[in-house]
């Protein structure tokens, strides 16, 4: 019998998200007899206790017999069980500071840690993920700071609704000005976003009319790889040249910039990759975007004035143009941005049912079977040590002492 555990998440500011619904978790009961799911107790899921024990799910809070441990966010050193397999988002593939220790202490208790954020395609393209939900909610977040900002219309708050089907009633009768959206990314987050710009009824054109014409009527265009790295020496773009030797490239965003409202920011960004623009842009008479949903996160990253998170409950913030200073929203010299790393926890059980269907569909099965190819890509830490894939990780761990 194969035992998996839902793990209370314990991360400060807490996610209310999960990996497998109730429902999801009698459908393994029924189909896969040998594997059994129980559930941490917890008053924060947005799943209750009562709703797993209604679908025939164990609540046990320890959970040291269990064989995996699945959890959505970054699990604390202090709550980690020694020698277990672990699935989460680690946020440790691209080195994040904040992380650190608690790889550290992952690999010094030989617990195998299983990445769902490496859980990737040959191609490189996530398999599972929040990323959708992340751009539905990213989107919202920027056209409501553009609707405060200017008074020009006004949306509400996407996690006073209990569902994304009541959020969608609310864009009924919604009038836009024209403004001009530009949507980055073609992956998950993108899709998401351009949910959003469909169910607004806002108009999609090519990148070359956006950035030649006004428009009568709120528009958006898309921006993905070729439309926004060309190379250095002789321009053009190979969409695996770019992932492979992302610094043998550079940005064309910046005319965008001067034709661009609303940017809605849905790039993967690592070190290598160019930013769309520099800091100092956005002092420039021809950089005119107001607000910033940078979906994708990652501070100082591809948008370079993301200053680092804000919270679901007060999601915006204003850059000053001149000192790049953080400021309260909406002021005259400012740019706005959105910097949130939970996003989804505003739809959290769409969120989580749509994550708990990747789950079952393309990983369970596989996990189960010990050393599927899916599986060993996307393992981080075992028995102490980290994997080949990852041994790039050494020097993090190492640092700020031993």
């Amino acid at each position: 019998m194969i035992k998996i555990a839902l793990i209370r998440e314990e991360k400060t500011p807490s996610d209310n998200r999960v990996a497998l619904t109730p429902s999801q978790c009698r459908w393994i009961h029924m189909n896969l007899k040998d594997v059994r799911v129980v559930v941490q107790p917890s008053s924060t899921r947005c799943f209750t206790d009562k709703e797993y024990l209604s679908a025939g799910v164990e609540l046990q809070e320890d959970i040291a017999d269990c064989d995996y441990l699945f959890g959505i966010k970054e699990v604390p050193a202090r709550a980690l069980i020694r020698g277990k397999n672990y699935l989460f988002f680690s946020h440790t593939r691209k080195k994040q500071p904040q992380n650190r220790e608690m790889l550290k202490a992952i690999l010094a208790n030989d617990i195998r840690l299983i990445d769902f954020e490496c859980m990737e395609h040959e191609d490189g393209q996530r398999i599972i993920g929040f990323g959708f939900f992340a751009g539905l909610v990213g989107a919202h977040n920027g056209m409501m700071a553009y609707g405060n900002r200017t008074g020009l219309f006004s949306l509400g708050r996407v996690h006073k609704q209990r569902s994304l089907r009541e959020l969608i009633h609310t864009y009924f009768g919604l009038r836009l000005p024209n403004v001009k959206i530009a949507v980055t990314g073609s992956g998950r987050v993108a899709h998401g976003i351009l949910e959003i710009m469909n169910l607004m009824g806002i108009h999609e054109v090519e990148p070359e009319d956006y950035l030649e014409r006004r428009f009568a009527y709120p528009v958006y265009t898309q921006l993905k790889g070729a439309h926004l790295y060309q190379r250095k020496e002789n321009g053009g773009y190979s969409r695996f040249e770019f992932h492979e030797h992302p610094e043998k490239y550079k940005c064309c965003f910046l005319p965008y910039a001067a034709q661009t409202d609303i940017l809605l920011n849905g790039v993967y960004w690592d070190e290598n990759v160019p930013r769309l623009f520099e800091k100092e842009d956005v002092s420039s008479e021809h950089f005119v975007i107001r607000t910033i949903a940078d979906i994708t996160d990652d501070p100082n990253g591809s948008v370079p004035i993301n200053l680092g998170d804000q919270s679901i409950e007060d999601p915006v913030y204003g850059v000053d143009r001149q000192s790049l200073q953080k400021t309260k929203p909406y002021e005259e010299n400012s740019v706005d941005v959105i910097a949130i790393g939970n996003l989804p926890n505003e739809l959290p059980r769409d969120a989580s049912r749509y994550f708990g269907e990747q789950l079952i569909k393309h990983v369970l099965n596989d996990l189960f079977k010990g050393n599927a190819t899916l599986i060993e890509n996307a393992t981080i830490a075992e028995n102490g040590k980290l994997t080949q894939r990852f041994e790039y990780l050494e020097d993090y761990v190492k640092e700020h002492g031993k």
